[in-house]
């Protein structure tokens, strides 16, 4: 990305294997057991995770239903780059390491706002929200993961 990017990163250890930890993160019914309520992932044609695979992110707020189009950019055992555009451009990347003790979960989610009303506002309002519920996704998908 560039230097007006914004980068919001949060890890985790998770008591899980990498394979279980990586089926949590791609799994669409999983996935909808710790994503964050107000969004919704629908695929665009058949769902996966492979290379080139597209979905949209829905944000579900009253009267308005913005979207993210994505695609996958990246992908091999434990590791998912998802490319978007829409309101934000850029990258959600979520990478998990094997450890002694399970996997440790890393979500880093660089992005730039183009419109600079839509900047202001998500400054403003949504950006200290949007890092809280970045931990809280992490802390509801270990929850999914370790009960695999």
């Amino acid at each position: 990305m560039n230097s007006h990017s914004q980068i919001f990163e949060q890890t985790i250890a998770i008591q899980a294997s990498l394979a279980a930890v990586d089926r949590t993160i791609v799994d669409r019914q999983l996935m909808h057991q710790w994503l964050n309520p107000a969004l919704r992932c629908d695929p665009i044609g058949e769902w996966s995770s492979d290379l080139g695979a597209k979905s949209r992110f829905i944000i579900q707020v009253p009267l308005l239903h913005p979207a993210l189009l994505s695609t996958v950019v990246e992908r091999r055992l434990g590791l998912i780059v998802w490319e978007f555009d829409g309101f934000f451009t850029g990258r959600d990347r979520w990478e998990a390491v094997s450890t002694e003790d399970g996997t440790c979960l890393t979500n880093r989610f660089e992005f730039q706002i183009p419109n600079p009303i839509v900047a202001f506002g998500f400054k403003t309002f949504a950006a200290r929200w949007t890092q809280a519920d970045m931990k809280a996704q992490l802390l509801r998908l270990k929850q999914v993961a370790e009960t695999l």
